[in-house]
């Protein structure tokens, strides 16, 4: 059975990504391409607009619940709550690759999830989830003997920092430690900060250029250090995972899953 997979956001960096994606893998077909009501793309073929030639699905400004079984949603945090909400409505899994959600915004997505399935995860590559679990590894063995930073760099365009990313490193770190991250977590210093203070986790943040992502998580002893890197060179890696996302989150029960069930790590 094929499953038909919308991607809004589609005309966006991420979205043609995802829609080459889509169309890479058999047995999953793109049933919508969704771009913002007034975009000059509007009728476009999403084939042709991502150069992979004609595939004879225009984009379009509106979701329609027969097109789809799965939404794939990289857009803003807005935008998504909106998308939630329809798919909710209509009985459809979504896979939400939107950072920068607020406390309130958390919430919603926590009620949503008792309707329908929704997976969510600051980052959908293999390799950044993989990272997650060697960060508890590595706070097992080291973080309390450690000062623990973390450094992220993206393009000039990314308009969240630190990066859902770094934040999901600190809250696995944090959690394995049994550290509360809202109230260990510093993020960047200036001035007469004074000695550092051994539980606190570090964040810093750099911008610039077209860099995909980088992450570093540093646990530095006295002698010796311990970095763990990840670094994205295409974006093809994101939606990649996020396809894979969508067809395991196809047919689930309503909950709130992350990459990690996927991966079943």
């Amino acid at each position: 059975m094929t499953l038909k997979v919308a991607v809004t956001g589609a005309s966006g960096r991420m979205g043609r990504f995802l829609i080459e994606a889509v169309q890479a893998v058999e047995g999953v077909e793109l049933g919508a391409a969704i771009v913002r009501p007034g975009s000059s793309l509007l009728g476009a073929d999403s084939g042709e607009m991502c150069g992979l030639g004609r595939n004879g699905l225009v984009l379009s400004s509106e979701l329609d619940p027969s097109s789809f079984d799965v939404l794939i949603d990289f857009t803003s945090p807005e935008a998504t709550l909106a998308n939630v909400h329809f798919c909710a409505e209509h009985g459809k899994g979504i896979v939400i690759g939107t950072t920068g959600f607020t406390a309130e915004q958390k919430a919603y997505l926590d009620a949503a999830a008792e309707k329908t399935p929704l997976c969510i995860a600051s980052n959908f590559s293999t390799g950044v989830n993989l990272v997650f679990s060697l960060l508890e590894i590595a706070a097992q063995v080291m973080g309390d003997e450690a000062d623990i930073e973390i450094v992220e760099a993206h393009h000039r365009h990314k308009v969240d920092a630190p990066s859902g990313t770094a934040l999901s490193m600190g809250e696995a770190i944090a959690d394995t430690l049994g550290r509360d991250l809202e109230k260990v977590a510093v993020y960047g210093r200036e001035g007469q900060t004074g000695a550092r203070d051994r539980d606190t986790i570090g964040f810093a943040t750099v911008r610039g250029g077209d860099v995909v992502g980088e992450h570093t998580a540093m646990f530095l002893c006295d002698g010796e250090r311990v970095e763990v890197t990840h670094k994205a060179s295409s974006r093809m890696a994101f939606a990649r995972g996020a396809v894979r996302a969508a067809q395991w989150l196809h047919g689930r029960a309503p909950g709130k899953y992350s990459m990690r069930d996927v991966l079943e790590i």
